[in-house]
């Protein structure tokens, strides 16, 4: 899936010109913890997020320094001030903004969010606002996914090639696994030497369609010191 797929379109911005009180207030009455910022032709300037706002004057959280340091660092006090005290968006606006195109896969909007820790990437076209890509929004798509999954019955063989397919498409499978079904039950018998490959192996045959429940049968042979572990009972799920 790609960024166009997922996005809330005609995203809540707010002028670069517009006052903090006036931002505030579209954030209080959407909902939403951050604001892409934009010009007079909805060209993205900018982003105003809670991050930005957490060290204020009129809450007493804009910091002190020691009077030595002050005399040094002088210019980056100043901007401090102006970013503690301002009230206006655009003197304290995050001007740097990480922004991505309609066709950008969400693989790479998940792995901008996770290296610049922001909660939210704007959709830009042609340099202009047209949307954004928020953590809530790729929760509604794995949601939307989740329950439009289809239900379509599957013969036990068609099921038991899936479930072998998956493992085999995954580096962390165990070899020799024996994979049986019975009416849409899956049976798992094997050895594994590491027990989180257990719980891997039951998701990947739950997220099979037409898998009813999964039974382990499976050993836990620990690899240092030779003890064999059993799951739980033939454990169901």
């Amino acid at each position: 899936m790609n960024a166009g797929e997922v996005m809330s379109r005609n995203p809540i911005a707010v002028p670069a010109e517009a006052g903090l009180a006036e931002a505030l207030q579209l954030m209080f009455d959407h909902h939403i913890s951050g604001l892409p910022v934009v010009d007079g032709k909805a060209g993205l300037v900018g982003i105003l997020t809670e991050g930005d706002l957490l060290r204020r004057s009129e809450i007493g959280t804009a910091g002190q320094r020691s009077r030595w340091l002050d005399l040094l660092i002088t210019g980056r006090l100043a901007n401090e001030y102006v970013r503690t005290h301002t009230r206006r968006v655009d003197d304290i606006m995050t001007r740097d903004v990480v922004s991505v195109a309609e066709d950008t896969p969400l693989t790479e909007v998940v792995r901008l969010m996770e290296r610049h820790r922001i909660k939210r990437v704007p959709v830009v076209r042609d340099g202009a606002l047209i949307g954004i890509v928020s953590r809530a929004d790729l929760l509604r798509a794995i949601r939307r996914l989740l329950v439009t999954e289809p239900k379509t019955a599957a013969s036990d063989e068609t099921i038991r090639q899936h479930v072998l397919a998956e493992l085999a498409r995954a580096p962390w499978a165990p070899h020799g696994l024996t994979v049986d079904v019975g009416n849409g039950v899956v049976t798992l018998d094997g050895v594994i030497l590491d027990e989180r490959m257990r719980r891997a192996v039951r998701v990947a045959a739950e997220n099979v369609p037409g898998v009813k429940a999964v039974v382990d049968y499976i050993l836990w042979v620990e690899p240092h010191s030779g003890m064999v572990f059993k799951a739980p009972s033939g454990e169901e799920s």
